[in-house]
């Protein structure tokens, strides 16, 4: 088994250490640091970011040809982790203990330590594997901000004796964190606007991960979702289908019978996904759709109607206006009169 060991909570040095050890292609992008890999060891990224408040976050998207352990030290006032993936699984110990914990597909894990302990995360060979890790300090230096109190907070939820204990809780499942993190990957841009745009969605992750471990504790009788983590794929799969293809005729018996799950499972994971039925997900990624066709093309809005999978121009109008407070074809005026300002 390859081994590692982070003993630096510093962002700078862990990915320092990674580099070392793994090799691959190391680089910046204003505060993120990304290692490509790319050898005999594996093949992935990994991603990590530090940011105001004691919170930083470190993403691993690997594939090892090895079985991998990972082990990365704590300081004396042990922060708490919130870990989770949105592919594969992973296996987790303290200090090299006997007892492995399995975080499963989709599934919140969070994880506190006594001083200076040791977490040892398990990758297995040949799987490949995403995992998010949100680590926030328990105590801040007095320079820091912190959150308006965000860190004594979760001292409070979390941290019920002192000194702190090692513990790992391993909540229900949750598709909205995996969809966050997928727009997390989405994102484009470079320099300070990409900085701030990953830390708003550093924070979105946190906020659902920490409201799904208040649901948990309101609903200790039922902690698991009526989904399994296999039919949660297959709503995944559904949504991005619906996202490449909104101009077909989508229907629930069509989408049932593609992915092989009933009206019920199928509705039941929207609402948990997306918050929100079938129906009007498919209508809001069309109006998405239409919006970016708008805004981008030369069409004319029945062309666009047309291109989103609609046949009636007057329910178009009527639904984005409600969605954007402006009718398409205003909408479309503003794009003319902008572009020939400029």
């Amino acid at each position: 088994m390859n081994a590692i060991t982070l003993s630096s909570s510093v962002i700078k040095n862990m990915f320092q250490n990674l580099y070392q050890t793994l090799g691959g292609e190391l680089s910046m992008n204003y505060k993120e640091h990304i290692l490509n890999v790319d050898n005999d060891l594996g093949k992935g990224i990994i991603r990590g970011m530090i940011f105001n408040g004691g919170i930083s976050y470190l993403e691993f998207d690997m594939t090892f040809s090895e079985n991998f352990q990972l082990t990365i030290g704590t300081t004396e006032n042990a922060p708490i982790c919130f870990a989770y993936c949105s592919k594969g699984n992973m296996d987790h110990s303290f200090d090299n203990e006997t007892e492995k914990r399995t975080l499963e597909n989709f599934q919140i894990g969070i994880i506190t330590n006594e001083a200076f302990a040791e977490n040892v995360l398990y990758f297995k060979k040949e799987v490949n594997v995403k995992t998010t890790l949100i680590t926030v300090k328990t105590f801040t230096d007095a320079n820091e901000d912190t959150h308006n109190g965000f860190n004594e907070r979760l001292q409070e939820i979390f941290l019920k004796q002192y000194p702190a204990k090692n513990s790992v809780y391993l909540g229900s499942y949750n598709l909205k964190v995996a969809d966050k993190i997928q727009q997390l990957e989405a994102i484009k841009q470079d320099g300070i606007v990409r900085n701030l745009l990953i830390e708003g969605q550093v924070h979105m992750i946190l906020a659902l991960e920490l409201q799904q471990h208040a649901d948990d504790l309101m609903n200790l009788g039922d902690r698991k979702d009526s989904l399994t983590t296999s039919e949660m794929d297959l709503v995944l799969e559904v949504s991005k289908f619906i996202e490449n293809y909104p101009e077909r005729a989508l229907t629930i018996a069509k989408l049932c019978s593609k992915s092989g799950l009933s009206p019920s499972k199928l509705q039941d994971g929207f609402k948990l996904l997306h918050g929100t039925t079938v129906s009007d997900y498919i209508r809001d990624v069309r109006l998405i759709k239409a919006e970016e066709l708008i805004k981008n093309t030369d069409l004319n809005i029945s062309e666009v109607v047309y291109s989103i999978g609609l046949t009636s121009r007057s329910y178009f109008s009527k639904i984005f206006k409600k969605k954007y407070n402006c009718s398409p074809k205003n909408y479309k005026d503003k794009q003319t009169i902008s572009a020939i300002s400029a």
